[in-house]
């Protein structure tokens, strides 16, 4: 690169960053760096956005529909690599100058772990790595880590009819975390979690180097799936094992109220939906509205919604034998295709277009405020438990709750607790999702504080020593790591809670790969300081 060329390209950054907000030395000297590491200034001028840019505000503000995730410190830059090479340059340059980086997959985040921090950083945003390419014969997919589920559910689709791939069931949840923190989904029972089916990936590390299963060897390979990749490197793509399904599925979503027995049934639910056939998936969503019985009166809405996979006829069977009480009949029953039933737990009206898959930015989901946190239940919770719960519903406002019981058993409890980092295994009857939302930030106090006291109430009914939580549920209510470097015993507050035993095995494996803490957030794994 010519003398003048790279002078262009440094005046082209430096104009970026005139405001006096950003314009720091930190920040010109990560941009210069950038500027003699990436070799095309029309390229550069494409992938850099600064508060002086029109559009930095609405890049920044697209990243989370969370409006209970704000800091009064947003990246100086945001960068939308279009290449491995320029992922590289931006390691080298933050790396150099001690600029911290946060990576954002273009999805969800609880906690907003991407795209806030409370030093000096910069965010690289991995929404131009998306490509999907599907091999039928091989039954693989690779998938770069700026995809989101419902590009990748497209695009096997639109390649066959009779493969799948396990993962969660909202089509704006971003692969790279999604799949680094486990990836449970409505086949999970059958096929185990997406985690479970990742036979490759691609990784950059610290030191800007480019490595795949076989060069990251095995330890740091097995880190990367349930572990949490942003502790380790930037995860650049993931090789996937397709799954083999029927070309229909069957589906049903049956609502129960307290004045149907749905505590009898949400209570029998608990003995039967870890042990059922492994290719039925019954999970209960719970919330609290007014009654269809009993006008002015709130009750409890249990939603029994359930992904079979196979035929109307052999679902009926197997409900019938394992749950005769919540009263299936074939008309409460769909059978169609594995994407449309992608469509179908999302909420869209039967015949939507599967194209909406594509729409990553959908404004099906809405803005709003949100807290969630997860627990594993062992035993089953008792009636007087479970009406303690519905108590706690009426202390707070008509549809803002949302409590998920998801179950286990069938291939999530085959695999051992150690095979990955992902250790919610055999003896979970099923998981805890608990969500509130609000529409004023006025209200932020009341609500946070209700979903604290219900899980404050729960303790006694969930896993203990440690109480364990999902991982892809981030929660920084568990515990945090200080700003820079944190102690093992500090991080092993929280580290435990998501990963149980394989926690210690993470901790050496990040010391290995990352001894300098290059990678880190509020809650990654920390290296074993000297």
């Amino acid at each position: 690169m010519t003398t003048f060329k790279k002078l262009t390209i440094f005046l082209f950054l430096s104009v970026c960053l005139s405001s006096s907000w950003a314009n720091t030395t930190l920040h010109d000297d990560f941009l210069e760096c950038l500027s003699h590491k990436i070799m095309n200034s029309n390229s550069i001028s494409q992938v850099i956005y600064t508060p002086k840019n029109s559009s930095y505000s609405t890049l920044y503000n697209s990243f989370s529909s969370n409006l209970r995730i704000t800091s009064d410190f947003k990246p100086s830059i945001i960068f939308t690599p279009n290449d491995e090479s320029q992922i590289q340059a931006a390691i080298y340059c933050s790396k150099k100058h001690g600029l911290q980086i946060r990576i954002r997959g273009g999805g969800h985040d609880y906690e907003g772990l991407s795209y806030i921090s409370e030093t000096p950083f910069v965010i690289i945003d991995l929404r131009n790595l998306r490509s999907i390419s599907i091999d039928t014969e091989d039954k693989t997919a690779w998938i770069q880590a700026g995809a989101t589920l419902g590009e990748v559910y497209y695009r096997i689709a639109e390649k066959s009819k009779k493969l799948a791939f396990v993962a969660g069931v909202c089509p704006t949840v971003g692969v790279g975390g999604h799949f680094s923190g486990g990836g449970y989904g409505m086949m999970s029972r059958k096929f185990g979690t997406a985690a479970d089916n990742i036979i490759d990936a691609k990784l950059i590390d610290a030191n800007g180097r480019i490595l795949d299963r076989k060069s990251m060897g095995e330890d740091l390979f097995w880190a990367i799936r349930g572990g949490g990749g942003t502790s380790f490197g930037l995860i650049i793509s993931w090789k996937v094992k397709l799954l083999d399904i029927p070309e229909k599925v069957t589906v049903f979503n049956v609502t129960r109220t307290l004045e149907q027995n749905a505590t009898q049934l949400v209570y029998k639910w608990q003995y039967i939906a870890d042990k059922v056939d492994d290719n039925l998936l019954l999970r209960v969503f719970l919330g609290s509205s007014e009654s269809p019985f009993q006008r002015g009166q709130r009750t409890v809405h249990a939603f029994f919604t359930t992904m079979f996979v196979g035929g109307v006829d052999d679902l009926l069977h197997e409900m019938q034998d394992s749950f005769p009480e919540l009263g299936l009949v074939k008309e409460d029953c769909i059978e169609m295709s594995w994407i449309e039933s992608i469509l179908f737990f999302v909420g869209f009206p039967r015949g939507t277009s599967i194209d909406v898959l594509l729409d990553w930015n959908n404004s099906t989901y809405q803005t709003g405020f949100f807290k969630g946190k997860s627990d594993y239940v062992q035993r089953p919770i008792s009636i007087n438990g479970l009406e303690g719960i519905w108590k706690l519903f009426n202390q707070v406002g008509e549809y803002s709750a949302e409590l998920q019981f998801s179950p286990y058993g069938g291939k999530l409890s085959d695999i051992s607790q150690s095979e990955t980092p992902f250790p919610h295994r055999d003896g979970n009857i099923f998981m805890i999702h608990y969500g509130v939302n609000w529409r004023e930030m006025e209200s932020s106090n009341k609500h946070l504080s209700w979903i604290r006291n219900l899980y404050g109430y729960m303790a006694r009914y969930v896993s203990k020593s440690p109480r364990a939580a999902y991982f892809n549920y981030r929660d920084l209510d568990l515990g945090v790591n200080n700003k820079g470097n944190t102690s093992y015993e500090q991080a092993r507050i929280w580290g435990v809670k998501y990963f149980k035993n394989n926690f210690d095995r993470l901790v050496k494996i990040k010391t290995k790969i990352d001894p300098t803490n290059f990678f880190r957030n509020e809650q990654s794994i920390p290296p074993l300081l000297s």
